[in-house]
């Protein structure tokens, strides 16, 4: 068998990683079983990714793409922020809890990039929608920034099940919209 090296092997192992997951689930995933599948060492999957849950969160990246290169561009603030809710939402329903809560639990490190990204991903919502006129600037606080997707991560983290529509609207028309439009109205008002 030839030797696989660079973006070929990566992709090897990546799906490796994808069937395993989706055939094991999370619980059951080894470095060592994907390995097994993708005819290699662990040690080649430890040269890329630190642990399981780096690998899995790869693998999931490769399969169904990232939110961040999926930015909903819906015309509306409230359209574009349901969006990424319903994404977020739909990656729950794909992965099922037991994954969701695996990586959440194994990954705390990763909750950093997981934050810088999503407030990437709503600064462009936000910057859009004051171009168009929604809201007066987007000079948004990142607290309020990642208000709706840190709010959407909890609920994940704590229901087994999926988040409602009716949650994820209200996440935004309750707490997002008003404190957007707060904010850009001359600031939020502080006790």
């Amino acid at each position: 068998m030839e030797r696989r090296r660079g973006a070929e092997l990566e992709v090897v192992l990546l799906d490796a990683a994808w069937a395993e997951l989706t055939e094991s689930g999370y619980a059951q995933l080894t470095m060592e079983s994907v390995a097994a599948r993708a005819q290699t060492g662990k040690q080649v999957l430890y040269r890329r990714w630190r642990n399981r849950a780096e690998l899995v969160i790869a693998a999931l990246r490769h399969h169904t793409g990232s939110i961040v290169d999926k930015v909903p561009d819906t015309g509306s603030l409230r359209g574009d922020v349901l969006g990424v809710l319903r994404q977020m939402a739909d990656r729950f329903t794909q992965l099922g809890p037991d994954t969701i809560h695996g990586l959440m639990a194994e990954a705390p490190d990763l909750d950093p990039e997981v934050y810088s990204r999503m407030t990437g991903v709503m600064a462009t919502l936000v910057k859009r929608a004051a171009e168009r006129g929604e809201i007066a600037t987007a000079d948004v606080p990142a607290a309020v920034l990642t208000a709706p997707t840190n709010l959407m991560r909890h609920e994940i983290f704590f229901s087994h099940s999926p988040v409602s529509s009716s949650t994820m609207t209200a996440l935004v028309d309750d707490v997002f919209l008003p404190l957007v439009r707060g904010t850009s109205a001359g600031g939020v008002r502080r006790p």
